[in-house]
């Protein structure tokens, strides 16, 4: 999920829990170990500060997203709680814990994928259903702050305790939609991959076979519709390609598979999961 998603959850997360008997100290801690545990795995970006090998396409979502890293970080948050606030309590550990826990597990929901089960496998888990960034989401989690501050007499944490709710229903609706895609249509192609659209309950299936790779619209009620159909050169050797652009080779073990470039001036790669408009943002390559 993209960081305003995260900043959300976490917030939605203070929101719903029942503050009547905290002290202001406690607020605090709790606020900073929901908001901060909601984003702290993405504190791998700052890789790219001395990235010279071109892997911080394996390094983002990677370690710092394993679930087996969630409850150091938790401690980590409870040990800053202590420190600023002078709060400590198994309460806050398990914060911690449920906050970083819904950062690493949501973001397996989305095509980027994350290393979930680093470092014990490098396999980066994506499931595909839910896109990066979740416009329903962001509405269902607004019409409860909107309840909230328009309703006064409503408990914000009852709201926010539906909220969450309702959120887990959408996850599930739209995990289901995405498995019964898959399972109808995977195995028409060599290699399969999914990618939900913005609109609820709307799948993109890009499939490869041999040297073509189709990227077809469809929903658990209506057929496929084919969106563009792609040629990739598989005789092409990448490894002069791999020499020269370190990123493309991080690209290729990255990709659950990849389209092949190989025109007149560039030979190049990239995901096709993210093509869009006669291009995709993943693309690497090198100059003949």
């Amino acid at each position: 999920m993209d960081t305003i998603t995260h900043t959300l959850f976490g917030l939605s997360l203070y929101a719903a829990v029942d503050k009547k008997r905290l002290t202001t100290n406690e607020k605090r801690a709790l606020l900073l170990t929901t908001v901060v545990g909601s984003n702290i795995p993405d504190i791998d970006v700052i890789s790219q500060w001395w990235d010279t090998a071109g892997r911080y396409q394996m390094w983002h979502r990677g370690i710092t997203h394993s679930v087996f890293l969630v409850p150091i970080w938790a401690a980590v948050l409870s040990i800053v709680s202590w420190l600023l606030f002078r709060v400590k309590g198994w309460k806050w550990f398990a914060m911690g814990l449920l906050a970083v826990f819904i950062h690493n597990t949501s973001d397996l929901f989305n095509a980027w994928g994350t290393g979930y089960l680093e470092p014990f496998s490098s396999i980066r888990v994506t499931f595909g259903t839910i896109p990066i960034i979740d416009f329903m989401l962001w509405i269902i989690m607004l019409v409860g702050w909107l309840l909230v501050r328009y309703k006064r007499d409503l408990s914000s944490s009852r709201v926010f305790k539906w909220v969450w709710a309702l959120m887990i229903v959408h996850l599930m609706s739209q995990s289901v939609q995405g498995y019964m895609i898959h399972q109808q249509y995977a195995k028409q192609y060599d290699e399969f991959a999914l990618s939900a659209g913005f609109i609820p309950g709307q799948f993109q299936i890009i499939g490869k076979e041999n040297d073509k790779v189709y990227i077809s619209r469809t929903t658990v009620f209506t057929e496929p519709k084919l969106q563009v159909e792609l040629t990739s050169d598989e005789s092409v050797s990448l490894e002069q390609l791999f020499v020269e652009n370190p990123e493309a080779k991080t690209l290729y073990e990255w990709s659950p598979f990849v389209v092949v470039v190989n025109d007149d001036k560039h030979i190049g790669i990239y995901d096709p999961r993210f093509y869009r408009n006669g291009e995709s943002f993943l693309y690497e390559k090198m100059d003949k």
